[in-house]
């Protein structure tokens, strides 16, 4: 649990490299962080504050300052005290132990060090110490320091890869790209040149959005387009890269993943709740009773009290009324063990006795990374037995997130699978010999040898689907010191597609900000990257737009079936309807599906469609909006080529794990891009939807609205 100062509201956040007078000047957040919830100072009142927020705690209290009273108290306040001081000082402990072990992470995160450039020589300085607009450097397996925007790395291409697990929870590992532009930061890798780097950079304030980021580089006179893929959040690992050097954004509480964090709040688990009712409960019985007696007593003092004065003596002219009251609260006084204060202390100690058996607990040691389970909040254990729902991906949660090239349809006819004269599949266990390729990967495994057949015959539409797959991507080819090729890719996916295309002929060899370079055939090509229009979560889509060797331009897109048959050419309705059928078989099989579609361009048009995307790039406001119409315009008029199936096998152990949920009453939700189709194959897969539920209701609806209305 993070806590942070919120700074002042900022519209837009302006910083210079090598210039702390100037970016000390906004009062920008130093990089230094805070978990903890007390210091010296502030414990006692808060943490008593917190404790009070208990009925119960409030209860005593009150109790305590009635038997000051000498009216109304019968007790010494003795009997009240000790047992209310004993509850709040274990709890205190307990809350402070927390706190402490807080306290000891925020310093030991705060002291690490990093390489920061000061006055053209590189300084060792504490992470707590670094300020935005500083250059700072890292080395391999380094923790990032703040939000970057990196400048240079050791790797080719100005590439660094990095592990992004502490933010999305993904272990495998993603690069980032980043030259920005089309100049050549990748060059500035000594020092001397870093420090005289004068840049300004403008972007966005701080917020907590992980997958945008946007902002502009003003240098030497020019402006360059600054985006998500260009920065390197606190939180990740520089991994596989010798250094890298990246200049501060955002610092401590104003980075991403600080900002993900929230304000430490005091949380209540559903037992402090019940025990509140509870208390409630009993001092509402408490009240009755107590009322029933003074009532009793005022009517004994009104009738029988004046017999009695010689073994009770009173004073003259009691008020009947006044003694009833004060009676009232001597009853609450005498009876104030019916609220069982010996509750709390009980359950503070289970908890903090369970938490020691959390940390003990052998069965959630993990010995690949000597990582043991670790109780870092005492006060919310038994939440853990109080899950009702789980919400789930499916990708790298249920799956392996392994992929692998299962099938494909090219121009109408699929393959894959074989089929006997009767129409049903035939087992295939001889795989494809691609000894005539001696760039494939010898990893890669593919049982129809027909498409293999196809491909050397030189069928136009195979080789425009394989070059499609060569071409579209992110993928960052690598090779090893033995020659061998090997690529790395940020999608699973990708890498799958790509390793294909490189076994049928269609090999990715390099690529630079400019160029893709390809083997076709044995033939090497070197095409010019004009564009690369992104996927994400709402177009479902990538493209990217290259010229060969002849000046011939070509838009080549993959994605999502829907998404990519709303962009076709008429003229391809017919092929269309047959693609459709065999995503359908294929999503029946649980295998995912991407559509791929290209489109020839005209270079005139293509001049003044570079132009207006250039100025969309680099514009501060309505960037992506303006990103996304140039996209849409041109993204359209598609031909289609074909579809690609790729396999996620589910992980050891899923379909058991679920069926114990589900015994337990656990209801699991999975979240899926994938068709349908697709993902109801993987819930009868994995246990979660069983042939014998007669209905299964299907929620289909485009909009949130839509999905609230059918839930409901």
């Amino acid at each position: 649990i993070f806590f942070s100062v919120l700074s002042p509201t900022e519209e837009e956040r302006h910083l210079r490299a090598n210039d702390r007078p100037f970016n000390l000047s906004y009062q920008y957040a130093d990089n230094a962080i805070k978990t903890s919830k007390y210091n010296i100072f502030t414990f006692l009142p808060l943490n008593l504050f917190e404790q009070f927020q208990r009925l119960a705690n409030a209860y005593f209290l009150f109790l305590f300052c009635l038997q000051l009273i000498p009216q109304i108290s019968s007790l010494s306040w003795f009997t009240t005290a000790v047992p209310l001081i004993l509850v709040l000082s274990i709890s205190a402990v307990k809350d402070a132990s927390d706190d402490i072990n807080r306290h000891k992470c925020d310093k030991q995160v705060n002291n690490r060090k990093v390489d920061v450039l000061i006055d053209g020589e590189l300084k060792s300085e504490k992470w707590m110490n670094v300020q935005v607009g500083d250059i700072i450097k890292l080395e391999n397996n380094q923790f990032v320091t703040a939000d970057l925007l990196l400048l240079s790395s050791s790797e080719p291409l100005n590439l660094v890869y990095i592990e992004t697990a502490e933010l999305d929870g993904y272990v495998y590992l993603v690069y980032v790209i980043r030259q920005i532009g089309s100049i050549s930061l990748y060059l500035l890798y000594i020092s001397t040149e870093l420090s005289a780097l004068s840049g300004e950079v403008r972007c966005e304030p701080p917020n907590n959005r992980l997958d945008k980021f946007k902002g502009t580089l003003s240098l030497n006179g020019q402006t360059y387009s600054l985006d998500n893929e260009k920065v390197l959040l606190r939180g990740c690992t520089l991994r596989n890269t010798e250094w890298c050097f990246g200049l501060v954004i955002f610092g401590g509480p104003d980075t991403k993943l600080m900002q993900n964090c929230g304000k430490t709040t005091f949380k209540r688990t559903s037992i402090d709740h019940l025990m509140n009712v509870l208390v409630l409960c009993i001092f509402g019985f408490l009240a009755c009773m107590c009322a029933i007696l003074a009532v009793g007593n005022a009517i004994w003092e009104a009738k029988e009290g004046s017999v009695f004065t010689a073994f009770l003596p009173r004073p003259p002219g009691v008020n009947t009324p006044l003694s009833a009251f004060l009676a009232f609260w001597s009853y609450v006084i005498i009876l104030n063990t019916v609220v069982p204060i010996s509750l709390y202390v009980s359950v503070e100690i289970i908890r903090l006795g369970n938490s020691f058996y959390i940390d003990w607990d052998r069965k959630m040691y993990y010995p690949k990374n000597d990582t043991p389970a670790q109780a870092r909040t005492t006060t919310l254990n038994e939440e853990l037995g109080q899950i009702k729902y789980i919400f789930t991906d499916k990708t790298g949660t249920l799956t392996q997130n392994i992929m692998s090239f299962n099938k494909c349809s090219i121009n109408g006819k699929s393959y894959g699978e074989l089929l006997d004269f009767n129409g049903h599949r035939m087992e295939i266990t001889e795989k494809v010999d691609f000894s005539w390729n001696t760039l494939a990967d010898q990893k890669f495994v593919f049982h129809d040898n027909s498409l293999v057949e196809t491909v050397r015959e030189g069928n136009p539409e195979a080789h425009a689907f394989f070059r499609l797959l060569a071409l579209c991507h992110t993928v960052m080819p690598e090779e090893k010191k033995d020659g061998e090729l090997y690529y790395q890719a940020q999608s699973p996916d990708e890498g799958a597609l790509v390793t294909a295309a490189r076994n049928f002929g269609f090999v990715f060899r390099a690529r630079t900000p400019e160029t893709i370079t390809t083997v076709e055939m044995d033939t090497k090509i070197t095409y010019d990257l004009l564009a690369v229009l992104d996927f994400n979560n709402v177009r479902k889509r990538m493209s990217v737009i290259v010229r060969n060797p002849e000046g011939k331009m070509t838009l080549y897109c993959k994605g999502a079936d829907t998404i990519i048959y709303e962009r076709l050419h008429p003229s391809c309705n017919k092929l269309m309807k047959v693609t459709s059928r065999h995503l359908s078989e294929y999503a029946g099989d649980g295998l995912r599906t991407l559509a791929l579609a290209y489109k020839d361009l005209d270079e005139s048009y293509m001049d003044d469609w570079m132009k207006r995307h250039h100025e969309a790039s680099v514009a501060m406001d309505d960037r992506e909006e303006r990103l996304d119409q140039l996209y849409e315009e041109i993204e359209k008029d598609l031909l289609l080529l074909g579809a690609t199936a790729v396999e996620d096998k589910l992980q050891d152990g899923v379909p058991q794990t679920i069926e114990q949920l589900a015994k337990a009453d656990i209801k699991i939700w999975v979240l899926t891009g994938d068709k349908q189709e697709t993902a109801e194959n993987i819930g009868y897969s994995c246990n979660m939807l069983r042939e014998e539920m007669k209905d299964v209701f299907i929620v289909a609806a485009d909009t949130a609205e839509g999905v609230r209305e059918e839930l409901q």
